[in-house]
């Protein structure tokens, strides 16, 4: 899965001559959390909500109305950006993203390759992405086993599967410390449960858990 394939590719950007003001009310215009800074076409920072806080006077402070008005406006987000960002290239794989993320401890990559912003990957792309490729939102049924963690275990269940002539929309395996592994195969269409529990039982397969899932808009 490369970051190209579910980045978000319009992205809503703003220049460094900006006044933290103006980016603040494009944030809540856009219900954005940050935004990336572009000057003559390179990214060079990235302003977020906290930047924009940070910057600000804070509750506490003395200051009037208007002087607080007056330092929102003459405040640059050249003056509070992240210079150091953090960023992707669009041929990346998904989980180098997350990983980066996780590490980085951030919700937001900008991608970049040879200089040119092409888009922006999210948390919340990442979490879309995790819903699409599991299967979560198809009309179906969802087959969960538990076996060993051998070779030619994943080619049988698929091998049986396919002489019922089912369609299979994905399937995910999740190693277990104990030496097992959870295998989880979606299936599209209206799927007769019986009829699969009493193969797989014929083989000696364990079918831990059959849940039928339903269509859902992403």
């Amino acid at each position: 899965m490369a970051v190209k394939d579910f980045m978000t590719r319009k992205v809503v950007y703003i220049s460094p001559d900006t006044t933290i003001a103006h980016a603040a009310d494009m944030m809540r215009e856009q219900k954005l959390h940050r935004l990336p800074v572009i000057e003559n076409d390179q990214l060079v920072g990235l302003v977020t909500e906290g930047t924009i806080a940070e910057a600000s006077p804070s509750k506490a402070t003395s200051l009037s109305i208007y002087e607080m008005n007056y330092l929102l406006n003459k405040t640059k987000v050249g003056d509070v950006m992240i210079r150091d960002v953090v960023t992707i290239s669009q041929f990346a794989s998904l989980e180098d993203a997350t990983y980066l993320m996780l590490k980085n401890k951030i919700g937001i990559l900008p991608v970049v390759d040879n200089e040119q912003l092409y888009g922006v990957i999210t948390d919340r792309d990442i979490f879309k992405a995790f819903l699409e490729v599991s299967g979560y939102g198809e009309e179906g049924v969802r087959l969960r086993f538990v076996t060993e963690n051998k070779v030619g275990v994943l080619e049988q269940i698929i091998r049986l599967l396919v002489e019922e002539n089912l369609n299979i929309s994905n399937t995910v395996n999740i190693p277990r410390k104990d030496g097992k592994v959870v295998i989880e195969v979606q299936l599209a269409g209206n799927i007769d449960t019986a009829l699969l529990k009493k193969k797989f039982e014929e083989h000696a397969i364990e079918l831990a858990e059959i849940t039928h899932t339903s269509a859902k808009a992403l």
